[in-house]
């Protein structure tokens, strides 16, 4: 090396890096034509980490505080570069500083359904999406693995790694799982909590932390959606029997409020109302008890194939009845 070259170095004395804006993860401190001066001052900050990188191998980390850089401070860089106890001269050395503070408000989402079969539903396809939190916890492990020898890694060049992490294990946890998709939707706090322990391993071989992991919704697509509706629906009705006297209950004191001809037009209705309402039902129980291979025989005594219904009072009278026994009503 010339006088010239060696006056043309500069020897750095103190190392330090303050963020200048949020989103960083790993930053390359500027080393061209630069060396580090033997004593000199390294400064971690609380939210920070610092590796020092010698011909490509990972050296030394260091944590938060102020440290004077010689022997004692730098063991592994020391081995490596087989300095003596009392080594004097400026060394060089590739320095990078990482970000340890929380990663707040990242968001995560299904771009496509994924499909899980579901214990009440068979095969279904499920979205979701939520927030969650991390930190960089082993600043080897992320050199190593994730930001390499790259000046400046952000938080946006992970995001999508993370959130393909994420969607995988979600399938993971539904496939283990066996929770039907209404239990899961009731309860997304305790499925958020199990669908993060699955994650924290896949986040710790990054070197990074899961904080925290949130589902803020888990919905079907539009048209699944609606077949759920229905069947929801139909749950809701429940026995048509019971369905359809209800209805005709509620219809009596709608008829009972009217006078004159009109409450007999209505107890006209309301009568083949209920004649319906008894043909429903009795067609739901020759339906329910008729065996398979054959035709159930006519109970003994019922209304069938012998007896009508009054178009008056909804009464069952004989079929060969020309007047109805109860009310006087022609059956003509």
């Amino acid at each position: 090396m010339s006088l010239r070259d060696f006056l043309a170095k500069q020897f750095i004395d103190v190392i330090e890096w303050v963020e200048p804006e949020d989103g960083i993860l790993a930053y390359r401190y500027p080393m061209q034509d630069r060396e580090i001066q033997n004593g000199g001052k390294l400064t971690v900050r609380q939210s920070q980490f610092a590796v020092f990188v010698n011909e490509g191998r990972v050296a030394d980390a260091f944590g938060p505080g102020l440290y004077t850089l010689t022997t004692q401070t730098l063991p592994i860089l020391t081995y490596i570069m087989n300095w003596d106890k009392a080594f004097k001269s400026p060394f060089k050395s590739d320095v990078y500083f990482f970000s340890a503070r929380i990663q707040t408000d990242q968001h995560w989402g299904t771009q496509n359904p994924i499909s899980i079969r579901d214990k009440e539903f068979g095969a279904i396809r499920l979205r979701g999406f939520g927030i969650y939190s991390y930190h960089l916890s082993d600043a080897k492990t992320f050199y190593s693995k994730i930001s390499g020898t790259r000046d400046l890694y952000r938080v946006a060049d992970l995001e999508g790694q993370l959130r393909n992490t994420i969607i995988a294990k979600m399938t993971d946890t539904f496939a283990a799982s066996q929770v039907p998709f209404l239990d899961m939707a009731a309860n997304q706090g305790a499925l958020a909590e199990k669908i993060g322990e699955q994650m924290k391993p896949a986040f710790a071989e990054y070197g990074l932390a899961l904080d925290s992991f949130v589902v803020e919704n888990l919905s079907l697509p539009e048209e699944l959606q609606k077949v759920l509706d229905q069947r929801i629906s139909m749950t809701m009705l429940g026995d048509m029997g019971r369905y359809t006297q209800y209805q005709v209950a509620q219809s009596i004191p709608v008829a009972a409020a009217n006078e004159g001809g009109g409450a007999v037009g209505m107890g006209a209705g309301l009568g083949a109302g209920v004649a319906m309402g008894q043909a429903m039902m009795d067609a739901v129980k020759k339906a329910t008890s008729t065996p398979a291979g054959g035709a159930a025989p006519a109970a003994a005594g019922t209304p069938g194939a012998e007896t009508k219904f009054c178009g008056e009072c909804g009464k069952p009278i004989p079929r060969s009845a020309k007047f109805c026994p109860e009310c006087g009503k022609s059956q003509a």
